[in-house]
């Protein structure tokens, strides 16, 4: 027992140890000599002659190396000290918490929101289902198109129409419970549609369980039935809901970019740009115990929520078995391609200056960029790039989450609920630090955090199916652990794992336009979608159309996928 208590929290711990020196190693990154690269961040107009390197070492205490730097720093840590700022010479903790209290209070609120769209979308299949009715498929896209809105464009439109054109609320800044609003709607309904996508297949699959069948022959009251189902579907989704909330602060950083919010996250993105280590190291810290605390409360959660019977293994085991492709799903795929195929032979990149930000008309059916290229073209180039690196992606992450999930010996949290707590924009500076910008380094940091949700649902599901009773059979026959993963454990998950990941595929595809959007993924004349999303930034409010080609294709996708239900 003792054993597979610490296990996970070794886990943990090490990870935290290894972030600690890559985070250290960061100036190394940058430059050889990092009071160099300080120097340059803290006064540009400054020379970089030896004297002044040597003072400004003196100064700052620079280490001698990431490793010493990191034990120094982890050493202060333990007495509370979380350091002095490189370039303020400020206390650290202050900074720190001040924006994990403003990211935290717009996540919570982003929460609420996500929790309020995804039961306004499953509250109806649920009543359908406890009915005896077919739910139907209605929910499902409406919450897939939820999922695949970009939060930026989001914002954007919820900024042009409610700020700008109708005056209710303001636009930018933190000071006061008006400034939350548009934000955590800009948030919180993608954040909805995925969660409702989560929960939705969940019910599903609850509702082919025995017991739901016995209870509607015992007579049990409708609205008796819809909280059992309910209770056991939300179990499920448990661990991941409660990483919802730390993984909304790392998306939040665009967002935080767009209303001008000193949240955590734009704290972590302006120390890492302008090399305030311990500003980074704190920041990092903060957000790993965070994500460490929550991966432990989803875990507490989905025990509490099945009771005795994760214990007992009186667990039936479940998986979704509709695998069929909607007719939706279908005839968007197909015009999506037939769109894509007819526009591969347009030229993406020559301008004509006479056409520069024209509307959509019959032969510029998405109208022209500010550089008067065909939108349209840049579309169908796009999606080779952003469909198939997102796709790309996320098969890594299903390999590394199906594999790290089915093989984790306890359901506790570790070492993927630190790294969940992770910004994608955090690592997509790290990356961009070792190999500078571009679209393979964005697709590495979002492969870097994309397994673990995947991970995390495939280490709910296993635990589930090992408290299961053919399994406990074949434990009883002195089956091996092996031969019990790869025969019973692995079938119960792969399935909905599977299903999740290819829901994935658009919140991929969204994470390195994020990435493109502040500057750290795709060049910004690349057709990729996000580099498209980023350029039609400043003109949206004039020519609102530059964004219907890359938003129109992430909806396409979503919709596409809206059939692979995950549990």
């Amino acid at each position: 027992m003792t054993r597979t208590l610490l296990r996970p929290v070794a886990g943990a711990v090490g990870t935290v140890v290894v972030l600690a020196v890559l985070v250290a190693a960061l100036p190394w990154l940058w430059d050889a000599d990092p009071a160099a690269t300080v120097l340059r961040a803290r006064y540009p107009e400054r020379g970089t002659d030896p004297a002044t390197l040597d003072a400004l070492r003196a100064e700052l205490d620079l280490p001698s190396n990431p490793v010493v730097g990191a034990a120094e720093w982890l050493g202060g840590l333990v007495r509370g000290d979380l350091g002095t700022s490189w370039v303020t010479r400020a206390p650290v903790a202050p900074e720190v918490l001040g924006g994990l209290g403003i990211s935290l209070t717009l996540a919570v609120a982003a929460t609420v929101v996500a929790a309020v769209v995804a039961a306004l979308l499953l509250l109806p299949g649920l009543l359908a289902g406890v009915r005896g009715q077919d739910p139907g498929r209605g929910a499902a896209v409406v919450a897939a198109v939820l999922a695949a809105l970009p939060e930026i464009v989001l914002g954007s439109v919820l900024v042009l129409l409610v700020a700008v054109t109708w005056r209710l609320l303001p636009s930018s800044g933190f000071s006061g419970p008006q400034n939350l609003v548009l934000p955590a709607l800009a948030l919180g309904a993608p954040a909805g549609g995925l969660l409702a996508r989560m929960l939705a297949a969940s019910v599903e699959a609850t509702l082919g369980e025995g017991w739901v069948r016995t209870w509607r022959s015992l007579g049990v009251p409708p609205s008796s039935l819809a909280l059992g189902i309910a209770r056991r579907a939300v179990a499920v989704a448990v661990p991941q809901i409660a990483l919802l909330v730390v993984g909304l602060l790392g998306s939040a950083v665009a967002v935080e970019q767009l209303f001008t919010i000193p949240g955590i996250g734009s704290v972590a993105r302006s120390a890492v740009l302008a090399q305030d280590l311990p500003t980074v190291q704190a920041a990092v810290t903060v957000l790993v115990l965070l994500g460490l605390a929550l991966g432990g409360l989803g875990v507490l959660l989905h025990r509490a929520l099945l009771g005795p019977a994760l214990s007992g293994r009186e667990l039936t085991g479940t998986a979704a078995d509709d695998r069929r492709a909607t007719r939706t799903s279908v005839v968007v795929a197909a015009l999506l391609l037939v769109a894509v195929a007819v526009g591969l032979p347009r030229d993406p990149a020559s301008g004509d200056e006479s056409r520069r930000l024209a509307p959509p008309s019959w032969t510029l059916p998405f109208g022209a960029d500010a550089n008067g290229r065909d939108l349209y073209a840049r579309f169908a180039h796009g999606a080779l790039l952003t469909v198939g690196s997102a796709v790309a992606i996320v098969a890594v992450c299903l390999v590394v989450g199906l594999a790290i999930g089915v093989g984790a010996r306890s359901p506790r949290a570790g070492a993927a609920d630190v790294l969940n707590a992770l910004p994608p924009v955090f690592l997509g500076l790290l990356v961009a630090a070792v190999a500078g910008p571009g679209l393979v380094g964005a697709a590495v940091a979002v492969a870097l955090v994309g397994w673990v949700p995947l991970a995390v649902h495939a280490r709910t599901l296993a635990a589930e199916a090992r408290a299961s009773g053919y399994v406990r059979a074949a434990e009883l026959v002195n089956a091996s652990r092996w031969r019990v993963a790869r025969r019973h454990v692995l079938p119960a998950v792969v399935g909905p794992v599977t299903r999740h990941a290819l829901a994935r595929v658009p919140h991929a595809a969204l994470a390195l336009a994020a990435l493109s959007f502040l500057g750290l993924g795709a060049a910004p004349d690349s057709p990729e979608w996000g580099a498209m999303l980023a350029a039609a930034q400043g003109y949206l409010e004039r020519a609102p159309w530059t964004v219907l080609a890359p938003v129109a294709g992430l909806v396409a996708l979503a919709v596409v996928l809206a059939s692979a239900r995950e549990r």
